[in-house]
């Protein structure tokens, strides 16, 4: 979100840029790279300009207080995390014993079909956790980069139960939210499934079936079942409509 740029005219920016991408990479191996390359940079970018000023956000290597959430994705990030997993599983394994893909699945059977409030009760830490550092870190997810807060101890207080709520910041979960609805609605007018689907769950089927890429990227929702229902993908599609009709 530019200096002078609204949130709107920046979803409209980012999702004209989404579209271009996806028209110029269709059918191409490098589709997904190209579309992530474009969100994440554009989180990053953003998030430094918006959070000029305020306070530094306490997260740092090594914590992963709140690494025990729900976490939601887009299918592309779900792919990219994928192809992560594949590449560094057999040597983590083979040098620490711990395998990221039997984790995974044990999380999965934990934390299917539950909510948030269900799932932060449960206190289940994520499977790519080891010793506190996150091993997929680099193709992190939107939402594991838009979560960020200004107190750790508020931070291990509220994991434990004892705080209700904490501090996060809001130019973190603001361009994070615009990035991710951008890209969202891109893929819809794409003709790609565009929901936002349960990392557990969505994480285990695209690595169980390797088929699952090349379906999607000829429109089918291959990770339906893992889909969040808090939002609607027609009151998605909808909120998109209107945002793109809305003058500038």
């Amino acid at each position: 979100m530019a200096d002078k740029a609204g949130p709107l005219d920046f979803f409209k920016a980012l999702h004209g840029a989404f579209s271009e991408t996806l028209a110029a990479r269709r059918g191409r191996a490098d589709l997904i790279d190209g579309l992530l390359a474009q969100a994440f940079g554009s989180f990053e970018g953003n998030v430094e300009i918006q959070a000029e000023g305020m306070p530094a956000v306490a997260c740092h290597k090594g914590c992963a207080t709140c690494c025990t959430l729900r976490v939601t994705a887009t299918a592309p990030e779900i792919f990219r995390v994928a192809r992560a997993v594949r590449s560094v599983s057999a040597t983590l394994k083979q040098r620490t014993g711990i395998d990221l893909i039997q984790r995974l699945a044990a999380a999965d059977q934990q934390t299917r079909g539950l909510g948030e409030e269900a799932r932060v009760a449960l206190r289940c830490q994520c499977p790519f956790i080891v010793e506190g550092m996150c091993v997929i870190y680099p193709v992190r997810t939107l939402a594991c980069r838009g979560h960020a807060a200004y107190d750790q101890e508020d931070c291990v207080r509220a994991a434990m139960g004892e705080l209700a709520s904490i501090a996060f910041s809001g130019p973190h979960l603001t361009v994070r939210g615009l990035v991710q609805n951008a890209m969202q609605s891109a893929l819809r007018d794409a003709g790609y499934a565009f929901g936002l689907y349960e990392f557990n769950r969505a994480l285990s089927m695209a690595l169980a079936d390797e088929s699952l890429l090349a379906q999607w990227l000829a429109g089918v929702d291959v990770f339906a079942e893992a889909l969040t229902t808090e939002v609607s993908l027609a009151e998605m599609a909808s909120t998109f409509d209107a945002i793109k009709a809305h003058p500038t």
